[in-house]
């Protein structure tokens, strides 16, 4: 069987659409529709339920799933094995290629210097770094685009990952060093009258701080998103307000005088969650990764 159509067959029912998928996957929509269309004619069984919102598996698709899933993580193992004895890393040493998704604040602090170590440890491992947030992070994993993610997360509840806590990013509040609330201590109300500019809807740090703010009496917080934690940065720089963030994410600043840390409540340090997909196979490449992420984000 081709494994291409299984593929597709899996990146469509995840997707839900076959638009989503031919631009997932990289393939003009007609080729999805003519592959799915193969593979339903090779298993003499419909897969899909073809519906004006978009399709959905039926109890034959939704029985094939497991399985197409458990076939392509198969195929991923083969071509491992195929790649160490294909002449290259003779000497044993462990080579591949690790899809590493993680936050913006991970990526700008601690993600740089893990890849910067494996390259002269082990020059093999090219490690391709996604900034993502949660969703898409998770969507990734389930959907094999990503080996492994860093989630800045309390909890990870998909039913197919498993995370496990390596390391507990500390939160500080920060504003420009002549804001007047710099260098002081600031109690919630005094919180409440102050701009805020946060990280976009998801975060689970930047929701905790809107849902306290916004729960306050007669509190009318002036809180702005940003899917960028460098525009909050820069508006904090600027004088027009406070954020809360990561302090890995903001030392350089606070050193060179560019923000000033605000004495405010607290708020409890998020954990960083490695995370992989359940059932799907870690290549030698990744578990790399993985030991190096725990070594070097937690020391």
């Amino acid at each position: 069987m081709d494994t291409r159509l299984l593929r597709t067959f899996v990146a469509l029912a995840r997707t839900g659409s076959f638009t989503a998928a031919a631009a997932e996957l990289h393939l003009a929509q007609s080729t999805v529709t003519v592959q799915i269309r193969s593979l339903e004619r090779e298993l003499d069984t419909r897969l899909f339920d073809r519906l004006p919102g978009g399709t959905m598996p039926t109890r034959s698709g939704r029985r094939l799933l497991e399985e197409a899933e458990r076939m392509l993580d198969a195929e991923a193992r083969l071509r491992a094995v195929a790649a160490a004895g294909s002449g290259e890393g003779a000497d044993g040493a462990v080579e591949g290629q690790v899809a590493l998704g993680a936050g913006e604040s991970l990526c700008s602090s601690h993600v740089p210097r893990v890849i910067a170590s494996l390259r002269g440890t082990h020059p093999g491992v090219d490690v391709h770094l996604h900034a993502t947030g949660t969703d898409a992070a998770v969507e990734g994993l389930s959907s094999g685009r990503l080996d492994l993610a860093l989630l800045l997360e309390p909890e990870v509840e998909a039913a197919d990952l498993v995370a496990r806590p390596i390391a507990h990013e500390p939160l500080v509040y920060v504003a420009a060093p002549g804001h007047r609330l710099a260098g002081r201590a600031a109690g919630w109300p005094e919180l409440a009258e102050e701009s805020f500019f946060v990280h976009e809807e998801g975060c689970s740090y930047s929701d905790r701080l809107v849902s306290t703010l916004r729960a306050l009496p007669d509190a009318r917080p002036r809180l702005t998103r940003f899917g960028s934690i460098e525009a909050a940065r820069a508006c904090v720089a600027a004088g027009l307000g406070l954020t809360l963030l990561p302090r890995a994410t903001v030392e350089r600043q606070l050193r060179d005088g560019l923000l000033a840390v605000v004495d405010g409540p607290v708020m409890p340090p998020v954990p960083v969650q490695l995370t992989r997909h359940r059932r799907r196979w870690t290549s030698p490449a990744a578990r790399l990764v993985a030991e190096e992420l725990t070594r070097l984000i937690d020391g």
